[in-house]
Protein backbone atom coordinates (compact mmCIF):
# COMPACT_ATOMS: atom_id res chain seq x y z
CA UNK A 1 0.00 0.00 0.00
CA UNK A 2 1.40 3.75 -0.81
CA UNK A 3 1.25 6.36 1.18
CA UNK A 4 -0.03 9.70 0.69
CA UNK A 5 1.57 12.32 2.68
CA UNK A 6 1.20 16.18 3.21
CA UNK A 7 3.83 17.68 2.28
CA UNK A 8 5.03 20.24 4.97
CA UNK A 9 7.31 22.86 3.51
CA UNK A 10 10.42 23.51 5.76
CA UNK A 11 10.57 27.47 4.27
CA UNK A 12 6.48 28.18 4.85
CA UNK A 13 3.70 27.86 7.53
CA UNK A 14 0.91 25.70 5.49
CA UNK A 15 -2.34 26.13 6.88
CA UNK A 16 -4.14 23.10 8.75
CA UNK A 17 -5.86 20.45 6.27
CA UNK A 18 -6.94 17.44 6.06
CA UNK A 19 -3.69 14.84 6.28
CA UNK A 20 -4.58 11.86 3.91
CA UNK A 21 -3.22 8.51 4.38
CA UNK A 22 -4.07 5.44 3.15
CA UNK A 23 -5.75 5.17 -0.16
CA UNK A 24 -9.15 5.89 0.66
CA UNK A 25 -9.51 8.38 3.08
CA UNK A 26 -11.76 10.73 2.05
CA UNK A 27 -13.52 11.61 5.03
CA UNK A 28 -15.15 15.42 5.17
CA UNK A 29 -15.71 14.69 1.48
CA UNK A 30 -19.57 13.30 0.62
CA UNK A 31 -19.76 11.35 -2.80
CA UNK A 32 -22.42 13.79 -3.52
CA UNK A 33 -20.03 16.86 -3.20
CA UNK A 34 -17.32 15.87 -5.31
CA UNK A 35 -20.12 14.81 -7.66
CA UNK A 36 -21.14 18.64 -7.80
CA UNK A 37 -17.58 19.69 -7.87
CA UNK A 38 -17.84 20.97 -4.73
CA UNK A 39 -14.36 19.70 -4.10
CA UNK A 40 -11.74 19.23 -6.51
CA UNK A 41 -8.72 17.63 -5.53
CA UNK A 42 -5.39 17.56 -7.48
CA UNK A 43 -2.41 15.46 -6.62
CA UNK A 44 0.89 15.40 -8.08
CA UNK A 45 2.84 11.81 -8.77
CA UNK A 46 6.05 11.90 -9.05
CA UNK A 47 8.10 8.96 -10.89
CA UNK A 48 11.98 8.44 -10.79
CA UNK A 49 13.21 6.63 -12.94
CA UNK A 50 17.18 5.50 -14.26
CA UNK A 51 16.26 7.87 -16.74
CA UNK A 52 14.01 10.67 -16.55
CA UNK A 53 11.62 11.82 -13.83
CA UNK A 54 8.34 12.91 -14.58
CA UNK A 55 5.76 14.65 -12.67
CA UNK A 56 2.12 14.59 -13.77
CA UNK A 57 -0.59 16.15 -12.20
CA UNK A 58 -3.80 14.86 -12.05
CA UNK A 59 -7.46 15.68 -11.34
CA UNK A 60 -10.22 14.25 -9.67
CA UNK A 61 -13.56 13.97 -11.05
CA UNK A 62 -15.25 11.88 -8.55
CA UNK A 63 -16.54 8.89 -8.63
CA UNK A 64 -13.39 7.38 -9.62
CA UNK A 65 -12.71 9.76 -12.78
CA UNK A 66 -9.49 11.49 -13.17
CA UNK A 67 -7.65 13.25 -15.71
CA UNK A 68 -3.82 14.53 -16.46
CA UNK A 69 -4.30 18.24 -16.30
CA UNK A 70 -0.39 18.89 -16.69
CA UNK A 71 3.42 17.11 -16.46
CA UNK A 72 6.85 18.02 -16.80
CA UNK A 73 9.79 15.26 -17.77
CA UNK A 74 13.56 15.72 -17.33
CA UNK A 75 16.61 13.54 -18.43
CA UNK A 76 18.35 13.28 -15.42
CA UNK A 77 20.27 9.95 -16.09
CA UNK A 78 20.25 9.35 -12.12
CA UNK A 79 21.41 5.64 -12.83
CA UNK A 80 24.11 7.08 -15.34
CA UNK A 81 27.85 5.17 -14.67
CA UNK A 82 26.68 3.09 -11.58
CA UNK A 83 27.45 -0.30 -12.89
CA UNK A 84 31.10 0.28 -11.94
CA UNK A 85 30.60 0.61 -7.83
CA UNK A 86 26.52 0.73 -7.61
CA UNK A 87 26.41 4.38 -6.26
CA UNK A 88 24.77 7.26 -7.65
CA UNK A 89 26.84 10.25 -9.01
CA UNK A 90 27.04 13.42 -7.24
CA UNK A 91 26.83 14.69 -10.61
CA UNK A 92 23.15 12.83 -11.20
CA UNK A 93 22.40 13.76 -7.61
CA UNK A 94 22.48 17.48 -8.15
CA UNK A 95 20.46 17.35 -11.58
CA UNK A 96 18.05 15.27 -10.37
CA UNK A 97 18.00 17.84 -7.25
CA UNK A 98 17.52 20.40 -9.77
CA UNK A 99 14.35 18.69 -11.15
CA UNK A 100 12.79 17.86 -7.93
CA UNK A 101 12.81 21.60 -6.94
CA UNK A 102 11.13 22.60 -10.34
CA UNK A 103 8.89 19.44 -9.30
CA UNK A 104 8.10 21.02 -6.10
CA UNK A 105 7.47 24.54 -7.34
CA UNK A 106 5.17 23.60 -10.21
CA UNK A 107 2.95 21.47 -7.19
CA UNK A 108 2.80 24.49 -5.10
CA UNK A 109 1.52 26.31 -7.85
CA UNK A 110 -0.92 24.47 -8.23
CA UNK A 111 -1.60 24.10 -4.62
CA UNK A 112 -1.16 20.53 -4.26
CA UNK A 113 -0.26 19.07 -0.86
CA UNK A 114 -0.43 15.46 -1.48
CA UNK A 115 2.65 14.28 -4.03
CA UNK A 116 2.47 10.00 -4.65
CA UNK A 117 6.78 10.23 -4.86
CA UNK A 118 8.32 6.62 -6.37
CA UNK A 119 11.15 5.60 -7.30
CA UNK A 120 12.29 2.68 -9.21
CA UNK A 121 15.23 0.87 -10.71
CA UNK A 122 18.43 2.99 -9.72
CA UNK A 123 16.98 4.02 -6.55
CA UNK A 124 16.24 0.70 -5.61
CA UNK A 125 19.70 -0.78 -6.03
CA UNK A 126 21.83 2.31 -5.09
CA UNK A 127 24.24 1.87 -2.14
CA UNK A 128 23.92 5.23 -1.18
CA UNK A 129 20.01 5.50 -1.68
CA UNK A 130 19.07 6.65 2.07
CA UNK A 131 21.26 9.39 2.01
CA UNK A 132 20.10 10.66 -1.30
CA UNK A 133 16.72 10.30 -0.02
CA UNK A 134 17.13 11.93 2.64
CA UNK A 135 18.57 14.89 0.83
CA UNK A 136 15.89 14.61 -1.51
CA UNK A 137 12.93 14.88 1.85
CA UNK A 138 15.48 17.83 3.20
CA UNK A 139 15.99 19.79 0.49
CA UNK A 140 12.59 19.27 -1.43
CA UNK A 141 9.85 18.31 1.06
CA UNK A 142 9.31 15.33 -0.88
CA UNK A 143 9.37 11.93 0.44
CA UNK A 144 9.94 9.16 -1.86
CA UNK A 145 8.85 5.94 -1.72
CA UNK A 146 11.09 3.17 -3.31
CA UNK A 147 9.19 0.75 -5.22
CA UNK A 148 10.29 -3.13 -5.12
CA UNK A 149 10.50 -5.11 -8.61
CA UNK A 150 7.46 -6.78 -8.35
CA UNK A 151 5.18 -3.41 -7.04
CA UNK A 152 6.87 -1.20 -10.20
CA UNK A 153 5.61 -4.60 -12.40
CA UNK A 154 2.09 -4.49 -10.67
CA UNK A 155 1.22 -0.72 -11.29
CA UNK A 156 2.86 -1.15 -14.80
CA UNK A 157 0.16 -4.27 -15.44
CA UNK A 158 -2.36 -2.06 -13.88
CA UNK A 159 -2.05 1.27 -16.06
CA UNK A 160 -2.31 -1.05 -18.82
CA UNK A 161 -4.69 -3.69 -18.34
CA UNK A 162 -7.31 -0.74 -16.70
CA UNK A 163 -6.50 1.44 -20.39
CA UNK A 164 -6.14 -1.45 -23.01
CA UNK A 165 -9.23 -4.02 -24.42
CA UNK A 166 -6.16 -6.63 -25.39
CA UNK A 167 -7.91 -10.00 -23.46
CA UNK A 168 -3.94 -12.27 -23.15
CA UNK A 169 -1.06 -9.70 -23.60
CA UNK A 170 2.37 -10.02 -22.56
CA UNK A 171 3.83 -6.38 -21.31
CA UNK A 172 7.58 -4.83 -22.57
CA UNK A 173 8.66 -1.98 -20.81
CA UNK A 174 12.46 -1.49 -21.10
CA UNK A 175 13.60 1.36 -18.44
CA UNK A 176 17.11 3.28 -18.42
CA UNK A 177 18.14 0.90 -15.36
CA UNK A 178 15.82 -2.74 -15.77
CA UNK A 179 13.52 -4.14 -18.07
CA UNK A 180 10.12 -5.32 -17.28
CA UNK A 181 7.60 -8.44 -18.51
CA UNK A 182 4.75 -9.09 -16.75
CA UNK A 183 2.09 -11.71 -18.77
CA UNK A 184 -1.51 -11.54 -17.80
CA UNK A 185 -4.74 -13.30 -19.35
CA UNK A 186 -8.22 -12.12 -18.56
CA UNK A 187 -7.35 -9.92 -16.71
CA UNK A 188 -5.65 -12.23 -14.37
CA UNK A 189 -1.48 -11.47 -14.08
CA UNK A 190 -0.28 -14.41 -14.33
CA UNK A 191 3.67 -14.11 -14.26
CA UNK A 192 6.15 -11.05 -14.44
CA UNK A 193 10.02 -10.90 -14.75
CA UNK A 194 12.70 -8.16 -14.27
CA UNK A 195 15.73 -8.36 -15.94
CA UNK A 196 19.33 -5.81 -14.47
CA UNK A 197 19.82 -3.64 -17.53
CA UNK A 198 17.85 -1.33 -19.38
CA UNK A 199 18.41 1.00 -22.16
CA UNK A 200 20.49 3.10 -20.36
CA UNK A 201 22.57 -0.09 -18.80
CA UNK A 202 22.51 -2.02 -22.29
CA UNK A 203 24.21 1.60 -23.68
CA UNK A 204 27.16 1.31 -21.65
CA UNK A 205 27.55 -2.35 -21.58
CA UNK A 206 28.61 -2.63 -25.29
CA UNK A 207 29.55 0.81 -25.67
CA UNK A 208 33.37 -0.87 -26.36
CA UNK A 209 35.34 1.30 -28.49
CA UNK A 210 35.98 0.41 -32.66
CA UNK A 211 32.77 -1.65 -32.95
CA UNK A 212 30.16 0.03 -35.37
CA UNK A 213 26.57 1.23 -34.75
CA UNK A 214 25.09 -1.86 -35.85
CA UNK A 215 27.72 -3.96 -34.12
CA UNK A 216 26.73 -2.84 -30.61
CA UNK A 217 23.16 -3.60 -31.67
CA UNK A 218 24.21 -6.83 -32.62
CA UNK A 219 25.99 -7.45 -29.51
CA UNK A 220 22.57 -6.02 -27.68
CA UNK A 221 20.36 -8.44 -29.37
CA UNK A 222 22.81 -11.79 -28.81
CA UNK A 223 22.82 -10.51 -25.22
CA UNK A 224 19.14 -10.25 -24.45
CA UNK A 225 18.14 -13.33 -26.23
CA UNK A 226 20.21 -15.39 -24.23
CA UNK A 227 18.61 -13.96 -20.92
CA UNK A 228 15.12 -14.28 -22.46
CA UNK A 229 15.92 -18.10 -22.49
CA UNK A 230 16.22 -18.54 -19.06
CA UNK A 231 12.35 -17.57 -18.73
CA UNK A 232 10.84 -20.79 -18.96
CA UNK A 233 6.70 -19.33 -19.74
CA UNK A 234 7.90 -17.47 -22.33
CA UNK A 235 7.75 -20.63 -24.13
CA UNK A 236 4.57 -21.55 -23.87
CA UNK A 237 2.63 -18.28 -24.34
CA UNK A 238 -0.88 -18.49 -26.16
CA UNK A 239 -0.61 -18.20 -29.87
CA UNK A 240 -3.27 -15.24 -29.06
CA UNK A 241 -1.01 -13.70 -27.21
CA UNK A 242 0.07 -10.11 -27.95
CA UNK A 243 2.91 -7.72 -27.55
CA UNK A 244 2.27 -4.54 -25.32
CA UNK A 245 5.24 -1.78 -25.44
CA UNK A 246 5.21 0.34 -22.73
CA UNK A 247 7.95 3.24 -21.95
CA UNK A 248 9.68 6.40 -23.72
CA UNK A 249 11.27 3.87 -26.04
CA UNK A 250 8.15 2.43 -27.10
CA UNK A 251 6.50 6.07 -27.77
CA UNK A 252 10.14 6.89 -29.76
CA UNK A 253 9.03 4.10 -31.65
CA UNK A 254 5.39 5.35 -32.33
CA UNK A 255 6.74 8.39 -33.41
CA UNK A 256 9.15 7.50 -36.00
CA UNK A 257 6.63 5.66 -37.62
CA UNK A 258 3.71 7.88 -37.81
CA UNK A 259 6.83 9.93 -39.54
CA UNK A 260 7.38 7.70 -41.63
CA UNK A 261 4.06 6.85 -42.35
CA UNK A 262 2.74 10.67 -42.47
CA UNK A 263 0.16 9.80 -40.47
CA UNK A 264 -2.11 12.47 -39.55
CA UNK A 265 -2.94 11.18 -35.89
CA UNK A 266 -1.74 12.00 -32.52
CA UNK A 267 -1.94 9.29 -30.85
CA UNK A 268 0.15 6.76 -29.06
CA UNK A 269 -1.93 4.66 -26.87
CA UNK A 270 -2.96 1.43 -28.73
CA UNK A 271 -1.15 2.54 -31.65
CA UNK A 272 -0.25 -0.26 -33.83
CA UNK A 273 3.36 -1.19 -35.50
CA UNK A 274 3.34 -4.17 -37.33
CA UNK A 275 6.98 -6.48 -37.10
CA UNK A 276 7.96 -5.67 -40.95
CA UNK A 277 7.67 -1.59 -40.05
CA UNK A 278 9.44 -2.34 -37.21
CA UNK A 279 12.20 -3.92 -38.75
CA UNK A 280 12.78 -1.16 -41.36
CA UNK A 281 12.75 1.41 -38.65
CA UNK A 282 15.17 -0.60 -36.28
CA UNK A 283 17.19 -1.51 -39.66
CA UNK A 284 17.68 2.59 -40.43
CA UNK A 285 18.53 3.48 -36.65
CA UNK A 286 20.87 0.74 -35.55
CA UNK A 287 23.62 1.95 -38.58
CA UNK A 288 23.57 5.41 -37.58
CA UNK A 289 25.87 7.24 -35.94
CA UNK A 290 25.03 9.66 -32.78
CA UNK A 291 24.55 13.04 -34.66
CA UNK A 292 22.02 11.87 -37.26
CA UNK A 293 20.36 9.70 -34.50
CA UNK A 294 19.79 13.74 -33.18
CA UNK A 295 18.80 15.06 -36.01
CA UNK A 296 16.16 12.67 -36.77
CA UNK A 297 12.76 14.59 -36.19
CA UNK A 298 10.63 12.31 -33.73
CA UNK A 299 13.98 11.27 -31.50
CA UNK A 300 14.41 13.41 -28.45
CA UNK A 301 18.08 14.50 -28.29
CA UNK A 302 17.90 13.16 -24.52
CA UNK A 303 17.27 9.77 -26.02
CA UNK A 304 19.02 9.07 -29.34
CA UNK A 305 21.87 7.79 -27.67
CA UNK A 306 20.12 4.95 -25.23
CA UNK A 307 17.51 4.00 -28.43
CA UNK A 308 19.48 1.72 -30.74
CA UNK A 309 19.88 -0.43 -27.93
CA UNK A 310 16.26 -0.19 -26.66
CA UNK A 311 15.26 -1.13 -29.99
CA UNK A 312 18.02 -3.96 -30.50
CA UNK A 313 16.28 -5.09 -27.27
CA UNK A 314 12.74 -4.94 -28.36
CA UNK A 315 13.83 -6.75 -31.64
CA UNK A 316 15.29 -9.65 -29.95
CA UNK A 317 12.14 -9.78 -27.75
CA UNK A 318 10.09 -10.09 -31.05
CA UNK A 319 12.29 -12.32 -32.61
CA UNK A 320 12.68 -14.84 -29.89
CA UNK A 321 8.95 -14.99 -29.25
CA UNK A 322 7.47 -14.79 -32.32
CA UNK A 323 5.15 -11.76 -32.27
CA UNK A 324 3.79 -9.79 -35.60
CA UNK A 325 2.38 -6.84 -34.12
CA UNK A 326 3.36 -4.42 -31.60
CA UNK A 327 0.53 -2.83 -29.73
CA UNK A 328 2.04 0.77 -27.90
CA UNK A 329 0.73 1.62 -24.59
CA UNK A 330 0.59 5.20 -24.14
CA UNK A 331 -0.20 4.45 -20.08
CA UNK A 332 1.74 2.32 -17.67
CA UNK A 333 3.54 2.91 -14.40
CA UNK A 334 1.78 6.64 -13.36
CA UNK A 335 -1.77 5.46 -14.53
CA UNK A 336 -1.18 2.68 -12.39
CA UNK A 337 -0.53 4.08 -9.52
CA UNK A 338 -3.80 7.04 -10.33
CA UNK A 339 -5.94 3.91 -10.81
CA UNK A 340 -4.82 2.59 -7.92
CA UNK A 341 -5.73 5.74 -5.47
CA UNK A 342 -8.61 6.82 -7.99
CA UNK A 343 -10.79 3.19 -8.13
CA UNK A 344 -8.92 1.29 -4.90
CA UNK A 345 -11.56 -1.42 -6.17
CA UNK A 346 -9.19 -2.48 -9.27
CA UNK A 347 -6.51 -3.47 -6.83
CA UNK A 348 -8.54 -6.43 -7.07
CA UNK A 349 -10.85 -6.14 -10.03
CA UNK A 350 -9.50 -4.24 -12.77
CA UNK A 351 -12.24 -1.98 -15.21
CA UNK A 352 -14.43 -4.43 -17.02
CA UNK A 353 -15.38 -2.10 -19.48
CA UNK A 354 -12.54 0.54 -20.46
CA UNK A 355 -13.93 2.12 -23.36
CA UNK A 356 -17.09 3.18 -21.24
CA UNK A 357 -14.78 4.08 -18.39
CA UNK A 358 -13.13 6.15 -20.72
CA UNK A 359 -16.40 7.48 -22.10
CA UNK A 360 -18.07 8.52 -19.29
CA UNK A 361 -14.54 10.43 -17.65
CA UNK A 362 -15.15 12.71 -20.78
CA UNK A 363 -18.71 12.73 -20.19
CA UNK A 364 -17.26 14.79 -17.09
CA UNK A 365 -14.77 16.80 -18.27
CA UNK A 366 -16.35 18.56 -20.89
CA UNK A 367 -19.55 18.91 -18.61
CA UNK A 368 -21.84 16.83 -20.91
CA UNK A 369 -25.57 16.29 -19.69
CA UNK A 370 -25.55 12.78 -18.50
CA UNK A 371 -29.05 11.80 -18.51
CA UNK A 372 -28.91 13.25 -21.86
CA UNK A 373 -26.39 11.47 -23.55
CA UNK A 374 -27.75 8.23 -22.18
CA UNK A 375 -30.92 9.48 -23.98
CA UNK A 376 -29.16 9.97 -27.47
CA UNK A 377 -27.28 6.59 -26.89
CA UNK A 378 -29.86 4.53 -26.03
CA UNK A 379 -31.74 5.87 -29.23
CA UNK A 380 -28.97 5.51 -31.45
CA UNK A 381 -28.84 1.92 -30.64
CA UNK A 382 -32.31 1.30 -31.26
CA UNK A 383 -31.96 3.27 -34.65
CA UNK A 384 -29.32 0.80 -35.77
CA UNK A 385 -30.96 -2.38 -34.79
CA UNK A 386 -34.02 -1.25 -36.00
CA UNK A 387 -32.56 -0.60 -39.61
CA UNK A 388 -30.25 -3.05 -39.79
CA UNK A 389 -32.59 -4.34 -42.88
CA UNK A 390 -31.45 -1.09 -44.42
CA UNK A 391 -27.65 -0.75 -43.33
CA UNK A 392 -26.41 -4.03 -43.02
CA UNK A 393 -23.86 -2.97 -41.07
CA UNK A 394 -21.77 -5.96 -38.47
CA UNK A 395 -21.78 -4.93 -34.98
CA UNK A 396 -18.92 -3.57 -34.42
CA UNK A 397 -20.44 -0.43 -36.33
CA UNK A 398 -22.63 0.14 -33.17
CA UNK A 399 -19.34 0.20 -30.88
CA UNK A 400 -18.58 3.42 -33.23
CA UNK A 401 -21.97 4.93 -32.63
CA UNK A 402 -22.35 4.53 -29.00
CA UNK A 403 -18.93 6.35 -28.97
CA UNK A 404 -19.81 9.39 -31.16
CA UNK A 405 -23.60 9.46 -29.30
CA UNK A 406 -21.93 9.61 -26.14
CA UNK A 407 -19.84 12.40 -26.87
CA UNK A 408 -21.70 14.43 -29.40
CA UNK A 409 -22.22 17.58 -27.23
CA UNK A 410 -18.38 17.65 -26.26
CA UNK A 411 -17.45 19.83 -28.49
CA UNK A 412 -20.05 22.58 -27.08
CA UNK A 413 -17.12 23.07 -24.30
CA UNK A 414 -14.89 24.74 -26.91
CA UNK A 415 -17.66 26.67 -28.74
CA UNK A 416 -21.10 26.17 -29.70
CA UNK A 417 -21.42 27.03 -33.19
CA UNK A 418 -19.80 23.90 -35.29
CA UNK A 419 -19.72 22.26 -32.10
CA UNK A 420 -19.55 18.47 -34.11
CA UNK A 421 -16.10 19.99 -35.59
CA UNK A 422 -14.97 20.22 -31.93
CA UNK A 423 -16.40 16.82 -30.82
CA UNK A 424 -14.53 15.37 -34.31
CA UNK A 425 -11.39 16.81 -32.82
CA UNK A 426 -11.95 15.77 -29.26
CA UNK A 427 -12.72 12.36 -30.90
CA UNK A 428 -9.03 12.19 -32.18
CA UNK A 429 -7.04 13.71 -28.91
CA UNK A 430 -8.79 12.89 -26.23
CA UNK A 431 -7.96 9.07 -24.76
CA UNK A 432 -10.46 6.71 -25.44
CA UNK A 433 -9.41 3.85 -24.22
CA UNK A 434 -10.39 0.58 -25.76
CA UNK A 435 -10.67 2.25 -29.69
CA UNK A 436 -8.35 0.74 -32.58
CA UNK A 437 -6.83 3.84 -34.77
CA UNK A 438 -9.16 3.25 -37.50
CA UNK A 439 -12.70 2.91 -34.81
CA UNK A 440 -11.49 6.88 -33.90
CA UNK A 441 -10.90 8.02 -37.24
CA UNK A 442 -14.69 6.86 -38.26
CA UNK A 443 -15.96 8.09 -34.85
CA UNK A 444 -14.56 11.49 -35.85
CA UNK A 445 -16.10 11.62 -39.17
CA UNK A 446 -19.57 10.58 -37.93
CA UNK A 447 -19.51 13.16 -35.25
CA UNK A 448 -18.31 15.41 -37.73
CA UNK A 449 -20.84 14.95 -40.43
CA UNK A 450 -23.64 14.37 -38.26
CA UNK A 451 -25.00 17.49 -38.33
CA UNK A 452 -25.42 18.38 -42.03
CA UNK A 453 -23.46 15.60 -43.99
CA UNK A 454 -20.76 18.28 -44.87
CA UNK A 455 -18.44 15.28 -46.21
CA UNK A 456 -14.76 16.46 -47.08
CA UNK A 457 -13.36 13.88 -49.52
CA UNK A 458 -10.12 15.44 -49.35
CA UNK A 459 -10.23 14.34 -45.61
CA UNK A 460 -10.60 10.92 -46.05
CA UNK A 461 -7.61 10.84 -48.45
CA UNK A 462 -5.41 12.51 -45.17
CA UNK A 463 -6.62 9.58 -42.98
CA UNK A 464 -6.89 6.47 -45.99
CA UNK A 465 -4.29 4.57 -43.97
CA UNK A 466 -7.53 3.77 -42.04
CA UNK A 467 -10.57 4.71 -43.61
CA UNK A 468 -11.30 4.46 -47.75
CA UNK A 469 -13.92 6.11 -49.37
CA UNK A 470 -16.25 2.65 -49.38
CA UNK A 471 -16.64 3.55 -46.01
CA UNK A 472 -18.24 7.48 -46.89
CA UNK A 473 -21.40 5.03 -46.88
CA UNK A 474 -21.01 3.84 -43.17
CA UNK A 475 -19.81 7.25 -42.04
CA UNK A 476 -23.10 9.04 -43.71
CA UNK A 477 -25.39 6.14 -42.20
CA UNK A 478 -24.03 6.09 -38.59
CA UNK A 479 -23.87 10.06 -38.27
CA UNK A 480 -27.65 10.83 -40.29
CA UNK A 481 -29.12 8.03 -36.88
CA UNK A 482 -27.42 9.91 -35.12
CA UNK A 483 -28.39 13.28 -35.91
CA UNK A 484 -32.15 11.77 -35.88
CA UNK A 485 -31.44 10.02 -32.11
CA UNK A 486 -30.02 13.77 -30.92
CA UNK A 487 -33.24 15.57 -32.47
CA UNK A 488 -35.53 12.73 -30.60
CA UNK A 489 -34.04 14.34 -27.18
CA UNK A 490 -33.71 17.83 -28.04
CA UNK A 491 -35.41 19.51 -25.45
CA UNK A 492 -33.18 16.87 -23.15
CA UNK A 493 -36.18 15.78 -21.18
CA UNK A 494 -36.45 12.38 -22.29
CA UNK A 495 -39.65 12.51 -23.52
CA UNK A 496 -39.43 9.74 -26.61
CA UNK A 497 -39.31 6.91 -24.52
CA UNK A 498 -38.39 4.03 -27.73
CA UNK A 499 -39.21 3.56 -31.43
CA UNK A 500 -40.43 1.37 -33.83
CA UNK A 501 -39.23 1.50 -37.47
CA UNK A 502 -41.07 -0.21 -40.38
CA UNK A 503 -39.54 -0.11 -43.77
CA UNK A 504 -42.72 -0.08 -46.20
CA UNK A 505 -41.57 0.27 -50.00
CA UNK A 506 -39.85 3.21 -49.89
CA UNK A 507 -40.59 4.56 -46.39
CA UNK A 508 -39.53 4.47 -43.23
CA UNK A 509 -42.21 4.68 -40.90
CA UNK A 510 -40.88 6.05 -37.44
CA UNK A 511 -43.23 5.58 -34.43
CA UNK A 512 -42.58 6.95 -31.52
CA UNK A 513 -43.59 6.09 -27.78
CA UNK A 514 -43.74 8.99 -25.99
CA UNK A 515 -44.93 10.37 -22.08
CA UNK A 516 -45.58 14.28 -22.52
CA UNK A 517 -45.59 17.05 -25.44
CA UNK A 518 -42.84 15.78 -28.18
CA UNK A 519 -44.00 18.23 -31.09
CA UNK A 520 -40.38 19.82 -30.78
CA UNK A 521 -38.27 16.17 -30.98
CA UNK A 522 -40.34 14.89 -33.72
CA UNK A 523 -40.05 18.15 -35.51
CA UNK A 524 -36.36 18.40 -35.58
CA UNK A 525 -36.14 14.68 -36.33
CA UNK A 526 -38.36 15.55 -39.20
CA UNK A 527 -35.15 18.22 -40.52
CA UNK A 528 -33.30 15.48 -41.14
CA UNK A 529 -35.70 13.83 -44.04
CA UNK A 530 -34.16 15.25 -47.16
CA UNK A 531 -30.50 13.78 -46.09
CA UNK A 532 -32.55 10.49 -44.80
CA UNK A 533 -33.94 9.99 -48.51
CA UNK A 534 -30.56 11.25 -50.26
CA UNK A 535 -28.75 8.65 -47.68
CA UNK A 536 -30.82 5.29 -47.20
CA UNK A 537 -32.64 6.52 -50.23
CA UNK A 538 -36.11 5.67 -47.93
CA UNK A 539 -38.91 8.65 -47.46
CA UNK A 540 -38.71 9.10 -43.60
CA UNK A 541 -42.11 9.46 -41.60
CA UNK A 542 -42.39 9.96 -37.38
CA UNK A 543 -45.51 9.64 -35.79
Amino acid sequence: MLLFIRIEKPYKKTPKSKVFRGLTDLSGFSANSLKRGLFVEKIGIIDLGSNNARLVIVEMLGDGHFIVIDQIKESVRLGKDMERDGFLKPQRIAETMRTLKMFRKLCDAYGIEKIIAVATAAVRRAKNQRSFLDEVATTCGIKFRVLSAEEEAVYVYRGVINTMDIPKGVILEIGGGRTKIVRYVRKNLLNYETLPFGAVTLTELFAADGLRPEEQAAKVEEFFVEQLKRIEWLKELDPETQLIGVGGSFRSLCKLSKLMKKSPLNNVHNYRITVSEFDNIYNMIKVLDLDKKKRIKGISGERADILPSALAAISAFVKYVGFEQIAISGCGLREGIMFNYAVPTTVEKPISDVLNYSLQTLVRFYNCNPKHVEHVVGLSVQLFKQLRVLHKFPRQYLKILKVVATLHDAGAAIKYYDYEKHTAYIIQNANIYGLTSREMVMASFVAAVHKNDEFQMSEIARYKEFVTEDDVDAIRKLGIMLRIAESLDRSMSGCVKGLNCDVLGDSVIMKTEVEGDASLEIKDALNAANDFRRIFRKNLEIL
